[in-house]
């Protein structure tokens, strides 16, 4: 078989994954605008996916609050509406033999009170944000910092949102922890200029994500928890970590800690060398024995060949499964992939 090391079945912690391909979290924006549920056809979008066989479904992001959301028709998990909603979804997923989890996205900063009921962004500081709100195409609003009581409430809105997707029959949850949104803005210096604990220095700006992070293995158990993490900064395109070793032993430092499992580092390009000719996931490999999973571009041998090299245990794809909803399919019989068009895939849930 031509992507065998895709296809064979792994186990990850308590996740039993009928292959080792990941659909990658991508903003679908399908949700209703006002209550923040999913309908059929986001069912049936995840529902394809998991008849197909892909192993491990990450939703989309989904706002722990009213004040994360960072563009129209995001999904919420801040009310038990949204929950009913979403465990139509899981039932049909593990109908199919599927595993599910639900990525938790806070944009922070990120958003316009346009979008959050009139309220000021979110952030560790009260530095604006560079470039336009996605779909609303207004610039960022100048955010307002969050009281020592709002960071405990955020802590408190994470956990609830992932006691909600365990009862909506979530195998778990991944934190998004990247791209610039609230838990990167507290890690990153240029978003962070606290001077209490939240702040000064690396420890401290690290403080919110542990925090996050152990209130909700503490609520659902750490073996069902993923966190996303990267140098990557949605309103910062070209931003580079300037001491890439030292920011990954940083992050690897807190999720030991934790006693956290499965990482998801995430990067545009999963081949391109970030520092001493290696890779983020080889470094990443280099320190930590828990599950990675790889993102980046991956074409389908590139991903097996990862596999078999033993730098990610599971590969996640993003554009490709928008396009084939039977990527598992294709591989298996060597059928080919139908390109990605944005114009077609992206304004509807195949």
């Amino acid at each position: 078989m031509k992507y065998k090391e895709l296809l064979q079945p792994v186990r990850i912690g308590n996740w039993h994954l009928r292959t080792r391909i990941a659909m990658a979290p991508m903003t679908r924006s399908f949700a209703d605008d006002t209550t923040g549920t999913v309908g059929k056809d986001v069912v049936a979008y995840y529902q394809r996916r998991a008849q197909d066989g892909i192993g491990l479904i990450i939703t989309e992001g989904i706002t722990p609050s009213p004040r994360g959301k960072g563009t129209f028709g995001v999904p919420g998990l801040y009310t038990r509406e949204q929950a009913n909603a979403w465990r139509k979804v899981t039932e049909a997923v593990h109908e199919e033999g599927g595993t599910i989890i639900a990525q938790l996205w806070h944009v922070g900063r990120l958003t316009h009170p346009d979008l959050t009921g009139g309220h000021a962004p979110q952030a560790p500081s009260a530095v604006q944000a560079e470039g336009l709100v996605h779909r609303l195409r207004k610039p960022f609003a100048m955010p307002e910092s969050m009281t020592i009581r709002e960071i405990g409430g955020a802590v408190q809105q994470y956990t609830q949102a992932a006691r909600f997707a365990i009862e909506a029959g979530f195998d778990g949850v991944e934190l998004h922890g990247a791209h610039g949104y609230l838990i990167d803005q507290f890690a990153w210096e240029v978003t962070n200029r606290r001077t209490d604990r939240y702040g000064r220095g690396r420890s401290g700006r690290f403080q919110f994500m542990k925090e996050v992070l152990c209130a909700v293995g503490e609520a659902i158990g750490m073996d069902r928890v993923i966190v996303r993490f990267s140098e990557l900064k949605d309103d910062q395109p070209n931003f580079k970590w300037q001491d890439p070793m030292a920011e990954i032993e940083a992050y690897l430092e807190v999720f030991r800690e934790t006693d956290l499992r499965v990482l998801h580092p995430s990067t545009n390009t999963f081949t391109q060398p970030v520092a001493d000719g290696m890779t983020l996931h080889e470094l990443i490999r280099k320190r930590w024995d828990g599950a990675i999973i790889g993102v980046g571009g991956l074409t389908p041998s590139s991903a097996a060949d990862a596999i078999r090299a033993s730098v990610i245990d599971i590969a996640a794809f993003g554009k490709p499964l928008l396009a084939n909803p039977d990527f598992v399919w294709r591989l298996r019989n060597n059928q080919p992939l139908i390109p990605y068009e944005p114009e077609v895939h992206l304004k509807q849930l195949l």
